[in-house]
């Protein structure tokens, strides 16, 4: 039987899809298509009443879905991918968040960022933050990670 503990570093550091990795991956993928469909219903039957609402959401479906697919891809180019759209979708939510509380007019329909994802269960608020501290964690190290 072979001890986790001694394999190369690169070995267990290089695989962002593993344990935790993996649930963090599904999280982004459910949220993904969460975000997808309320944009698509909220643009498609009501656009005019919240043009920015909406126009926000739509964006952090696209934000999710490239996280999900940056995520799960091999190779440092996607790590950059995935850092990239976590370090957005967290200022995102931020910045709407904070928005959607000091200006509520600005948001007369709940985005999915708004009040820091409440809507949401505040997953979209400690989701990037997960997300950050996995991708540190996991940084490609080898030359096959690097591919």
């Amino acid at each position: 039987m072979s001890d986790v503990r001694s394999a190369r570093p690169e070995a267990r550091e290089g695989r962002r899809m593993s344990g935790i990795g993996r649930v963090l991956v599904a999280v982004y993928g459910v949220l993904a298509l969460a975000a997808t469909g309320r944009s698509f219903v909220q643009i498609a039957s009501k656009f005019d009443e919240a043009p920015l609402a909406y126009t926000l959401s739509a964006l952090a479906a696209v934000v999710y879905i490239v996280a999900t697919i940056a995520l799960v891809r091999p190779g440092i180019a996607w790590y950059r991918v995935a850092w990239a759209t976590i370090v957005f979708e967290f200022t995102g939510v931020i910045v709407v968040g904070t928005l959607s509380i000091v200006y509520p007019e600005l948001f007369p329909h709940d985005t999915v960022w708004s009040r820091f994802g409440a809507g949401y269960l505040f997953i979209p608020l400690v989701l990037p933050v997960l997300g950050m501290w996995w991708l540190a964690r996991h940084r490609p190290t080898s030359r096959a990670d690097a591919s």
